[in-house]
């Protein structure tokens, strides 16, 4: 082990942000036996300690020192899982909802800005969370054109962000969908007095026409094998000439499957598509007008959420516990990592539908 970590610079017990801090001698035969999920498992049990996170986790994907680890049966047999059955299929949607997204509004209000927009925000010109994720929603505005009396459906609404500032700053009539409960009484409450109707729904059940639509941060969670699905449902709800924006994590390369440690504690029957699963899926239906990268603003995002989220963890810690505690931690510091050392990305993708005429005028 301190072979490996000799790789990434960090040391065992060290004296740096970044070194390993190890309570438990049997951290080594741990994680060396079940990598990924075995890091974060006894990260959660306090096996082990590291005061910057963020700064270890950076310097283990850059040396990219899981491929040292070696997977163990049970990884195995999970990745066979999401190759054989379709994880995302329609009976298991509201499964993300129950388990991720249903957490607690209390959580998500301590953590995200007041916008509660859970997705990355546009840092080009914002000095803080909530300017950031106004910038960011103003952003999709204007890449859809978006005007007076407008249509726009937003699938996977949240607790309904992007709904809320698009009726509210650009007078559109909105409808929203969301897999999760607890979004879906918060939304329907912000915008009780906008032109907005939020259900909660899959997106494969969806009936109705739209002059736009657009998906922010929610297709993590479509799923490789219901991709094309996907994008034939957005043609069907978006009227001819309309525009689709895809708001999205994204892999370097394509993936079948997601991080065990994420699938099992974050984020159940997820996985992050690559641009060529995306514009293989889109090739039958739409036209690409634009793609947009801003990975590392995640970054920024991630750690200020982790800032709130600390900060606000004495007004909520009766209701979880001090593993939660840790595995919430675990989870925004090691996403901000992964984005910091560019192992996953953010796009925003403008899809048009045809027929369409005149050039796209491209918005930053």
């Amino acid at each position: 082990m301190r072979r490996i970590l000799a790789g990434a610079g960090i040391e065992i017990n060290g004296t740096r942000d970044w070194d390993l801090q190890v309570h438990q001698p049997g951290l080594y035969r741990r994680v060396i036996a079940g990598g990924s999920l075995a890091w974060g498992e006894s990260y959660m049990d306090g096996w082990w300690d590291v005061t910057s996170l963020d700064g270890f986790f950076t310097r283990v994907f850059e040396a990219r020192l899981e491929k040292k680890l070696r997977g163990n049966l049970r990884l195995l047999l999970t990745a066979l899982r999401f190759r054989l059955l379709n994880m995302q299929s329609r009976r298991r949607a509201h499964l993300i909802g129950e388990q991720h997204y249903d957490t607690g509004n209390d959580l998500f209000e301590r953590m995200l800005d007041p916008s509660m927009a859970y997705s990355c925000g546009y840092w080009q010109r914002a000095d803080n969370l909530a300017q950031a994720q106004h910038d960011k929603l103003d952003l999709i505005c204007r890449k859809l054109g978006l005007e007076q009396g407008m249509k726009l459906l937003d699938i996977g609404s949240g607790w309904g962000s992007l709904l809320y500032f698009a009726a509210q700053n650009y007078g559109i009539k909105a409808t929203g969908i969301t897999v999760s409960r607890q979004q879906l009484e918060l939304a329907r409450q912000r915008c009780r007095d906008l032109p907005v109707r939020i259900e909660l729904q899959d997106y494969r059940q969806h009936q109705g026409q739209y002059d736009h639509i657009a998906s922010v941060g929610m297709a993590e969670h479509v799923g490789y094998k219901n991709y094309p699905v996907f994008m034939q449902t957005v043609h069907k709800c978006l009227r001819p000439g309309g525009l689709f924006l895809l708001h999205t994590i994204g892999s370097n390369r394509s993936v079948r499957r997601t991080d065990p440690w994420i699938e099992k504690y974050i984020f159940p029957n997820s996985m992050l598509p690559s641009i060529q699963q995306l514009s293989q899926a889109a090739d039958p239906w739409f036209v690409l007008e634009d793609i947009h990268s801003f990975g590392p603003d995640y970054d920024s995002t991630l750690m200020a959420w982790h800032e709130n989220f600390v900060a606000g963890w004495p007004e909520i810690k009766e209701h979880y516990d001090k593993r939660f505690y840790r595995m919430w931690r675990y989870y925004l510091l090691t996403s901000a990592a992964a984005f910091r050392s560019r192992r996953i990305q953010l796009w925003q993708i403008v899809l048009g539908r045809a027929p369409r005429r005149g050039s796209y005028e491209v918005v930053r």
